[in-house]
């Protein structure tokens, strides 16, 4: 190239080209240090943030849960707790053994079943009667509905205490009027008779006092959530079924029930999910009498009554298998609820 002439076309772009090539530019890339440190500052700082929830879930949630996995599989009673960390830890799967063949197990679990069950179904097809009837406005509709919640937000000591005392033998209302007008001759202990015969067929008296009570306090929630899908189905699609002519009974059946489905099957999933752990319940209202042993009472009976931890660990583990097969079902039925 000639001294004093400026450079042709072709030089400049070869010169660009070796440029780009080299990494050099009219403006240099950023250093990629700067976008690293700047990357780890931010991690550092998220891990900061969420430092204290960890610690909290770890000493509320995991140490306990390993403490139970531990015993489990050893055999610690009430009275080695003490000694614990001064002698070697004996692993064993007795504790599971005695539970599989345990009748006590094996019947608090069918219990709980049946009690999750009927719950679950009970109170998706009251929510379901009450969300349908008051669908449609009227006067006072606003305080009906004020008032049906108020069994789900009382709290659970204030009624069990309630429905105690209307049930109780000697000064309950429901046996006085039993025996004032329906011809009782001696009092129904409801919370203590585990079968009667009613018309020749023997009902579980105290299962179905709890079941009841349950179905009472949780109703009003399937109600909410049924009440709210119905809310957002279109009314476009009821008036032109009407205008074809559908009954009420098929509007019901081909239109309403449809929108509903995923919403109840998640409502039935939980409630089970939610009434196979329950405990509060059924122990302040019978403590277990009147074949009401479900799972979680009789974890606490093999813990403060025979003071076996590594039963009750076994117990309870058991448990948490259990639900954690339902929690899967539950996150699967979701996703799919989602998705469609």
């Amino acid at each position: 190239m000639t001294p004093g002439r400026p450079p042709s076309a072709r030089a400049r772009i070869a010169r660009a080209s070796g440029a780009e090539r080299s990494g050099a530019g009219p403006f240099p890339a950023a250093p990629r240090r700067t976008s690293t440190g700047r990357a780890r500052r931010e991690n550092r700082s998220g891990w900061l943030l969420v430092s204290p929830s960890l610690a909290v879930v770890g000493l509320v949630v995991l140490l306990p849960f390993a403490l139970v996995v531990v015993f489990g599989f050893s055999e610690i009673r009430l009275v080695d707790i003490p000694y614990l960390g001064t002698e070697p830890i004996e692993w064993s799967l007795e504790n599971f053994r005695r539970a599989a063949a345990s009748q006590a197990f094996w019947g608090a679990l069918w219990t709980t079943v049946l009690y999750a069950g009927l719950t679950a179904a009970g109170s998706l097809a009251v929510g379901l009667v009450l969300a349908l009837a008051l669908r449609r406005p009227f006067a006072g509709r606003g305080l009906v509905r004020a008032l049906l919640l108020v069994p789900y937000v009382l709290p659970v000591v204030a009624a069990a205490t309630i429905w105690k005392t209307m049930l109780n033998p000697q000064y309950g209302v429901v046996n006085a009027f039993g025996r004032a007008y329906l011809g009782w001759d001696t009092p129904v202990g409801f919370l203590s008779t585990t079968t009667a015969d009613v018309w020749g067929i023997p009902v579980p008296v105290a299962l179905l006092v709890v079941v009841l009570f349950d179905i009472w306090k949780s109703a009003p929630l399937a109600f909410l959530f049924l009440t709210a899908r119905l809310q957002s189905v279109p009314g476009e699609i009821e008036e032109a079924a009407a205008l074809d002519g559908a009954n009420r009974r098929q509007n019901l059946r081909f239109i309403l029930l449809p929108q509903l489905r995923a919403v109840a099957l998640l409502l039935l999933l939980l409630r089970f999910i939610w009434s196979f752990q329950s405990f509060d319940d059924v122990y302040l209202l019978t403590e277990g009498a009147g074949s009401t042993q479900v799972m979680a009472i009789q974890v606490y009976t093999e813990l403060v009554t025979k003071a076996d931890i590594g039963s009750a660990a076994a117990f309870g583990l058991l448990m948490s298998l259990i639900l954690g097969v339902l929690l899967v079902g539950y996150v699967a039925l979701s996703r799919r609820t989602d998705e469609s």
